[in-house]
C-alpha cells in the first residue's frame, strides 16, 4: 500500500500524498513536540515537514524507509526552529496578584507546554526501534519532555532519535549530517543530563493505569479539595516530597508544607470561587482551573495543572497559564 501511494504521490496526486502522510502525522507531531516542548511550535514544524516532504518527493530515492526520510525532515525543521531568532513570542507563565511564598529553590527557566492526550492517539505502544530505551508512555511524560528542553539541541535530538525512536547510530548520523562518533558523544551527554534530572522521581510507586477508577478517584478528591478550599484534604493527597512548579517561572516548591502554603496563598484566598474541569495531558491527568469573575458572573479560564501520580498520591503538580487551553478544546469561560 505504501509503495502504491508513494508512486501515485510522486506523479502529483495530492490525495495519495495526504493518505501516505496520515499514517505518520501524529507520530511526527509528537516527535516535534518532544524536541520543541511546545504544542504550537510542533504544529508549525509538522506543517513545514509535510510541505518539505511534498516538495522533495521527486528526489526521494528510497535508500531509507519513508518513516526514516520523514523523521529526517522533521528533525531538521525542528533544529532550524531552535536556531531561529524569531520564534513564537513566549508566555511569561502564570500571573499572580499576590506575593508568593519563598520557594524551595529557583530552577532553570524552561519553555514548556503540556501536550493534550488527543495528540498521543495512534502512537505505537511497542518499541518503534531495536535500540529504543523508553516506552511510548514514558517518552511523553511531562517530566521527561521538561528534561529534554534543558539539553543543547544536538543532544536533545540525538537522545530522541536513538533512545525514544530507536534509530541506529548510523541512521541518526545520516539524518543529522554528522558522524556516528558525534552522535554517540551527544547521546552520552544527553543521557547523563536526563538521568540526573529525572533521578528525583526514582523510587516512587508507579501511577494507576490511565483512566482507571483509582486515577479518577484521586482527580475527584483533588477537585473537591480545590473547589471547597480544603487545605487539609489537599495535603492528604500529596506525597511528602511533592513538587509544585510553573514553567517557565523558575520557582519550585517542595514538600507538603510549602505546597499547602503556596496553594493557601494563591488558590484558597477568601472570596475566591473556582471550578475545575478534568482533562488529560502527556498521558497524565490534569485539571483546568476557572475563576469566578464577580462582575460578569462567568468563570474565566485561569490555567491548567498537570498531575504526576505516585501510587494513590500526587508527587508533582505542574501549572501552566490559560494560553494552552485552546489546544485542549476547552472554553475560555464557563457559566
Amino acid at each position: 500500500m505504501t509503495a502504491e501511494l508513494l508512486s501515485r504521490a510522486r506523479s502529483g496526486d495530492q490525495h495519495a500524498f495526504a493518505q501516505l502522510m496520515d499514517g505518520y502525522r501524529n507520530q511526527l507531531q509528537v516527535h516535534c513536540y518532544r524536541i520543541l516542548g511546545s504544542v504550537q511550535d510542533a504544529e508549525d514544524a509538522l506543517q513545514e515537514t509535510l510541505l518539505g516532504a511534498w516538495q522533495a518527493l521527486g528526489t526521494f530515492e528510497e535508500r531509507a524507509s519513508v518513516r526514516t526520510w520523514l523523521y529526517r525532515i522533521a528533525t531538521n525543521r525542528c533544529l532550524n526552529m531552535l536556531r531561529a531568532a524569531n520564534r513564537r513570542p513566549r508566555s511569561q507563565g502564570l500571573a499572580f496578584d499576590v506575593a508568593l511564598p519563598e520557594p524551595t529553590r529557583l530552577g532553570e527557566t524552561v519553555w514548556l507546554q503540556p501536550c493534550p492526550d488527543i495528540f498521543l492517539e495512534g502512537l505505537p505502544d511497542d518499541r518503534p526501534g531495536p535500540e529504543a530505551r523508553y516506552e511510548a508512555r514514558e517518552s511523553v511524560a511531562l517530566a521527561f519532555v521538561a528534561a529534554l528542553q534543558l539539553l543543547p539541541a544536538r543532544q536533545r535530538v540525538a537522545l530522541v532519535l536513538r533512545d525514544v525512536l530507536g534509530f541506529r547510530a548510523h541512521e541518526t548520523a545520516g539524518m543529522l549530517g554528522t558522524t556516528e562518533a558525534s552522535v554517540e558523544n551527544a547521546l552520552k551527554r544527553g543521557r547523563t543530563a536526563v538521568h540526573t534530572r529525572l533521578r528525583r522521581a526514582s523510587g516512587q510507586e508507579p501511577p494507576p493505569a490511565p483512566n482507571s477508577a483509582a486515577e479518577q478517584e484521586i482527580v475527584t478528591r483533588l477537585t473537591e479539595a480545590f473547589e471547597t478550599g480544603d487545605v487539609d484534604k489537599l495535603v492528604s493527597l500529596l506525597t511528602e516530597d511533592v513538587w509544585v512548579t510553573m514553567p517557565p517561572m523558575p520557582l519550585e516548591y517542595q514538600g507538603r508544607e510549602l505546597a499547602a502554603r503556596f496553594f493557601g496563598t494563591v488558590a484558597f484566598r477568601p472570596g475566591r470561587r473556582t471550578r475545575y474541569v478534568a482533562t488529560r495531558a502527556n498521558g497524565q491527568p490534569a485539571l483546568a482551573a476557572y475563576v469566578l469573575d464577580p462582575t460578569t458572573g462567568l468563570y474565566r479560564a485561569n490555567g491548567i495543572a498537570v498531575l504526576t501520580l505516585s501510587g494513590s498520591l500526587i508527587s508533582a503538580i505542574t501549572g501552566f497559564d490559560n494560553s494552552v487551553l485552546p489546544s485542549f478544546g476547552l472554553p475560555r469561560t464557563l457559566p
